[in-house]
């Protein structure tokens, strides 16, 4: 059940789905211009995840910004369904730009966390993301909260074939992994213009491994990681 929470966002994607200033090109979908209240979330989460087969709630769409930005309905939503049911999965899709805010909802109850990346190397991801506020090394701290509490982190890699298959975002992923300990990469087809992407990156002129060798890479050498598309239920 997709629970959208937030107006703004702290990053400027150059391919967010929801919001597009530049004139450029258009979303592909309206950003929602409501908060609902805790009450209303919790209304609808708790029969969800004490009736549906393998449950599980999840905030940040790709109708909204960034639910990190509302903090305090959050912890206090999380809260609140915990109080009432024990069943499911809350997950939070976010760009984990706060980890302070992450360590509170750890507290609340948070299961588990999908965090947003183009790439393993800051310079690349400052590049897409164009953060505001906030830096590459606040993401990397958000998953180590999350993995220190034993709790569950999806990494949603944005695939861009020639790029996220080359040596030197290889090298750069593997480290992250080896450091932090993360449980999944869910392959996410980064549907942008090729040129313009590449023009915005600039990145170093690198033969790819082919993205099917990749994934093939991982499971051999992480034989413990999941793979996917979409958020596992993990109770």
């Amino acid at each position: 059940m997709p629970l959208p929470t937030a107006r703004s966002c702290n990053s400027r994607c150059l391919g967010c789905l929801s919001l597009q200033n530049s004139g450029e090109i258009c979303s592909a979908q309206q950003r929602i211009d409501f908060t609902p209240t805790a009450g209303e979330i919790i209304e609808i989460a708790v029969p969800h995840l004490e009736t549906a087969p393998l449950p599980i709630v999840s905030f940040g769409q790709g109708c909204e910004g960034e639910p990190l930005l509302n903090p305090q309905l959050l912890y206090d939503t999380i809260k609140g369904i915990r109080t009432q049911t024990s069943k499911g999965t809350i997950n939070l899709n976010s760009n984990a730009s706060r980890p302070a805010v992450i360590a509170r909802l750890i507290e609340a109850g948070l299961d588990s966390l999908r965090v947003s990346l183009n790439s393993a190397r800051a310079e690349f991801y400052q590049k897409y993301f164009r953060p505001r506020n906030y830096c590459f090394e606040d993401v990397l701290e958000s998953i180590r909260l999350m993995k220190e509490a034993g709790r569950f982190v999806s990494i949603n890699y944005f695939v861009f074939p020639g790029f996220t298959d080359q040596p030197a975002e290889i090298a750069a992923f593997e480290k992250l992994l080896n450091q932090l300990q993360f449980d999944m990469i869910q392959w996410r087809n980064l549907n942008i213009d090729p040129e313009w992407y590449w023009s915005t990156l600039q990145p170093p002129d690198e033969d790819g491994l082919g993205i099917r060798q990749l994934i093939e890479y991982y499971q051999t050498k992480y034989p413990g990681l999941r793979h996917g598309y979409f958020n596992p239920a993990l109770r």
